[in-house]
């Protein structure tokens, strides 16, 4: 399931709000040697790291398998590919109106740190979130 068509699918069925992203916007953040994809088969999530920081660049599980702890699953590798990656914070950016996912960042240690007003149209702020991946 790791061929870009297939996690547009994926992100497709996941997503209306923000749009979902195409085949060759995956595949082109694949190419970079910064990015990484943790896979299942029913979520996907793309991280990348830069410079000491990692981003949680989106996270999509497909909606029949939600509340079955692949979320959580993917959250926990994302942070354990970040630390071996030399990633000293994370962060991500959620939905202001995304209660089920903001709660699972919290859960994962994620706290709010800053909104991005608007950044997921005229009616959608984006939080921004953040942790520590220091032992």
């Amino acid at each position: 399931m790791t061929a870009p068509e297939a996690l547009a699918r994926l992100h497709a069925v996941s997503f209306t709000t923000p749009r979902p992203w195409t085949a060759a916007e995956i595949a082109g953040l694949l190419d970079s040697p910064f990015s990484f994809l943790l896979a299942e088969p029913d979520g996907f999530l793309l991280g990348r790291v830069i410079a000491g920081e990692a981003e949680m660049l989106t996270l999509a599980v497909d909606p029949a398998a939600r509340r079955q702890g692949l979320g959580a699953r993917l959250v926990a590798g994302f942070i354990g590919e970040s630390r071996a990656r030399g990633a000293e914070t994370a962060f991500l950016e959620v939905a202001r109106s995304n209660t089920a996912a903001r709660a699972l960042y919290a859960r994962a240690g994620f706290a709010e740190t800053g909104c991005r007003p608007r950044y997921y149209g005229p009616q959608e702020d984006a939080l921004l979130l953040t942790r520590p991946l220091s032992a």
